[in-house]
């Protein structure tokens, strides 16, 4: 899995009017939960731009005042208005210790429907997992070449490899769905 660092520094005072000042700083309050301590710090706007706007899952390296850290993004929260990051929870790993996390999907093979004019529709982008942080994928492979027409491909489908796949086996992570142009071929030929 990816790696990304980010550098932040000790937050000093907690509460609305200092986070406040913070944002206007263009730096984000955040907080790193899951080790012996919480550890509330501030980093740069900028450097989550790699980190949050991207499909991909990334591994987090925090420098924080010269400690360092291995986390993954828990949760971020934006402004309803203006879409201005406001805050970030980082969930510290820990050797062994099984985390949860959401991984995008990625479609290997060709589809026997899509070939014949249907339309791949993406019904999950991300499935949420569980693993230890060694084991956590860049991606979960989903293998679409045996989907024909009108046909959907299912989470229990997917053979986890390492992992553990948390979301419910029976949502659709794919359809092929057929178009109102070749309806009309398909009903005629019957």
């Amino acid at each position: 899995m990816k790696s990304l660092e980010i550098v932040g520094f000790k937050r000093a005072n907690l509460g609305k009017k200092d986070a406040k000042a913070i944002r206007l700083e263009s730096y984000v309050p955040c907080v790193l939960y899951g080790g012996a301590e919480q550890v509330h710090f501030s980093a740069p706007a900028i450097l989550f731009r790699e980190l949050l706007y991207t499909p991909e899952v990334h591994i987090v390296d925090l420098n924080v005042e010269g400690t360092m850290y291995r986390a993954i993004v828990q949760d971020a929260q934006f402004h309803p208005v203006n879409e201005m990051l406001l805050h970030v929870d980082f969930l510290e790993l820990q050797d062994g210790k099984e985390v949860k996390m959401d991984i995008p999907v990625k479609y290997i093979g060709t589809s026997p429907g899509v070939q014949q004019g249907g339309k791949l529709v993406s019904k999950l982008r991300k499935l949420k997992v569980k693993a230890a942080p060694e084991n956590l994928p860049d991606f979960v492979e989903v293998n679409i070449s045996d989907l024909g027409l009108g046909k959907s491909i299912k989470v229990s489908k997917v053979e986890p490899n390492g992992f553990t796949i948390l979301t419910n086996p029976q949502a659709p992570i794919a359809t092929v769905t057929i178009p109102r142009a070749l309806k009309g071929t398909l009903n005629a030929d019957k």
